[in-house]
């Protein structure tokens, strides 16, 4: 019998992830074998992978392992390593619970972009600390077609663009990254958010994802339209001394984002396990030959 793989399947909001148990850090995820497990057609789909290890096992994580037991392995559905996913946050931690390894209440969990604080409430809902933001200077603009428009440069762990257009058709299919300039200010790719208003403090968004496309949310994307909508509505935590929350709509679902005075964000959506099986090993080293 062919060695088998376990994995689970599992969404926030819609933005999918093929969930791959391994504690040790044993399997040898290369960027092909994540590309072909998020292939909708020849894999199992999704907009990317979360790689589940101890944090002592894994070489990028073993200095946060006195802190937060496991490490999100996060990888981008082309393959390619992602410092920070706030929808996989969630739905890696729904995966620890579902797995017994944690209950209702707090837990860290430890990502390239460092140790996120997470609660599993009783309702369902798990919330996130995301951290602070980022906002480097200089002007950036990103276009579509014939249409450009200023972007606000937030960093939230992975780098961001926040586009405030009139109405969210004009960001296009998404399907490649919208041009950017200058292409400095993000030498590393960059995820584009295009944001449009529904209400007081309430917003709705579509979204490139770096390595991904368009996707159906991201929760990092989310927490850097809040807080580029507060400094654009003169609500800054940090000058108000209030806290600011808003309402974020994705094709997905529904997230909301909260900025704390001291700079804290907390994120707090749905996580969902809607699949579990085995990858048999055998095919995927064929489709890999």
């Amino acid at each position: 019998m062919s060695t088998r793989i376990a994995f689970l399947k599992g969404h926030g909001t819609e933005n999918d992830f093929v969930i791959v148990p391994d504690p040790e850090n044993t399997l040898d995820l290369t960027p092909a074998a994540v590309a072909v497990l998020c292939d909708r057609r020849a894999g199992i789909g999704g907009d990317g992978v979360l790689h589940v290890v101890r944090s002592a096992a894994h070489p990028e994580a073993r200095e946060m392992a006195t802190e937060a037991e496991w490490f999100m392995d996060y990888r981008n559905g082309d393959g390619s390593i992602a410092e920070m996913c706030g929808n996989g946050v969630r739905v890696f931690a729904r995966y620890l619970q579902h797995a017994g390894h944690v209950g209702e209440g707090d837990l860290a969990i430890a990502t390239r972009a460092g140790v996120k604080t997470v609660h599993i409430a009783k309702d369902g809902d798990i919330t996130v600390g995301m951290g602070s933001a980022r906002l480097p200077e200089g002007d950036v603009t990103v276009s579509v077609g014939e249409r450009s428009w200023p972007a606000r440069n937030v960093n939230m762990g992975n780098p961001h663009a926040v586009a405030f257009v009139e109405d969210l058709a004009h960001a296009g299919n998404l399907f490649t990254p919208p041009p950017l300039s200058p292409a400095a200010a993000y030498p590393d790719g960059v995820n584009v958010e295009f944001v449009v208003d529904r209400g007081p403090r309430h917003v709705a968004m579509r979204v490139h994802e770096r390595g991904s496309g368009e996707t159906r949310s991201c929760g990092t994307g989310a927490c850097a339209v809040a807080v580029a909508a507060a400094r654009r509505d003169g609500a800054d935590p940090a000058v108000t001394g209030t806290p600011a929350t808003y309402t974020v709509d994705l094709p997905g679902g529904r997230l909301v984002i909260t900025e704390r005075p001291d700079g804290e964000i907390e994120m707090t959506g749905p996580a969902v396990i809607v699949a579990e099986g085995e990858i048999h090993a055998e095919w995927l080293e064929n489709v890999l030959r």
